[in-house]
């Protein structure tokens, strides 16, 4: 029988071939056992096809990450490929019964591992992912048709599949963390509404999606969190609401982030507003959805696209309003409305339920930045005579 062998400190690589021809890669080790006898041990690395090359399949028993000392039962299921470390991780941070993530925010990774990470780097073995240098990632990042936001997303997706693997102790090293730059910053403009312009959208507006934007825009509730509310979440005595569910395509899950699960205080006139629509819907136990499906007989909120399409951006267009309308205008809007009234950072920070303070200073910069220039224009229009203004260059 044809082999080659390879020795190493702590044991060997051996290349065999197989009754039928078929030639794998075997590793042997001795093993302590209680009572100090050593006993020899052995594990299919895989075939030569998967692993050509004696550096292939040498690479492959690094990333097993035996601990001759320990049972290697432990460490037969570890994954040595990408592809093998994409599926434990759906199979434990991404399973339907993990709470660890929204629902939606698990269905966006899936879809991101499975059309971008997976075909791209799946087939690597986990010490070449570790030993991967981060610019080589930072240029296949450049060249990916993608929006400079999904970008990002994709990269921080791969950075936790590499974390998982440092958790089981699979890696050592962080290729990604630290070492892989790509920017956030989208190139989409997100308009807020103008205080008319709110006038105007809410007048076009029949009385069910009134309530529902009243709802939504003075909580900065996002789509799912808004309309997965049932009766029973509002305490009308108290003057509460909580958000503690979010619906995504039907799915009834957690929130976004610990920080989104909270209690929210409700005005008076919204308090109003909510107790009529509750007499006029059909559906008004405390366990039915707040914005039911009709054509659903109840069973079933909304769709938020369906929403949008169909009410809220005909609304606008009624309403004179040409800026483009979507579920993330209102909560834009929200914000720069807190920065406006002067409310401080802390208080914005509460209320838009952001886990990252970051975040919510991000949003005051660009608010403060408007104001700077509105500010400055004023003074501007105060210096220069009317008609220069008017582009009179005599």
């Amino acid at each position: 029988m044809k082999q080659t062998r390879t020795r190493y400190q702590q044991g060997s690589l051996k290349k065999i071939k197989r009754d039928g021809g078929r030639e794998v890669w075997v590793f042997r080790w001795r093993e302590t056992q209680t009572g100090g006898i050593r006993r020899p041990r052995k594990l299919v690395v895989g075939s030569v096809e998967e692993f050509p090359t004696e550096r292939r399949a040498r690479l492959a028993v690094d990333s097993l990450r035996l601990n001759i000392n320990s049972d290697v039962n432990e460490y037969s299921q570890a994954p040595r490929s990408v592809m093998e470390l994409i599926r434990h991780y759906e199979s434990t941070e991404l399973a339907d019964e993990s709470d660890t993530v929204a629902y939606s925010t698990k269905e966006v990774y899936k879809a991101n591992l499975k059309n971008w990470i997976e075909p791209k780097w799946g087939g690597l073995l986990l010490s070449e992912l570790e030993e991967l240098p981060g610019v080589y990632v930072e240029n296949w990042l450049k060249n990916v048709d993608l929006a400079t936001g999904t970008k990002a997303k994709v990269r921080n997706i791969l950075s936790a599949l590499c974390s998982h693997a440092m958790r089981y102790g699979w890696m050592k090293n962080h290729p990604i963390k630290g070492k892989v730059r790509q920017s956030a910053k989208t190139t989409r403009v997100q308009f807020a509404l103008e205080v008319e312009e709110l006038h105007a959208l809410y007048e076009a507006l029949e009385f069910q999606y009134r309530v529902m934007l009243l709802l939504d825009l003075a909580n900065g509730m996002r789509r799912g969190e808004l309309l997965a509310l049932q009766w029973m979440y509002f305490d009308f005595h108290k003057k509460t609401l909580s958000i503690h569910k979010a619906i995504w395509h039907q799915h009834i899950g957690p929130v976004k982030t610990q920080e989104s699960e909270r209690i929210m205080p409700l005005d008076d006139e919204m308090i109003a507003d909510l107790q009529a629509w509750r007499k006029q819907t059909t559906y008004a136990k405390d366990t039915d959805w707040v914005f039911a499906s009709s054509r659903m007989k109840g069973k079933q909120p909304l769709w938020p696209e369906g929403v949008m399409k169909n009410h809220l951006r005909p609304a606008a267009e009624r309403a004179g309003i040409t800026k483009h309308i979507t579920w993330h205008s209102f909560r834009h809007t929200f914000s720069t409305l807190l920065v406006g009234n002067g409310e401080d950072v802390k208080t914005a920070q509460s209320l838009l339920r952001h886990a990252n303070p970051n975040i919510t200073l991000g949003i005051y910069t660009h608010a403060i930045d408007q104001k700077k220039r509105s500010a400055q224009s004023k003074v501007v229009q105060m210096m220069v005579p009317k008609g220069k203004l008017d582009g009179d260059t005599a």
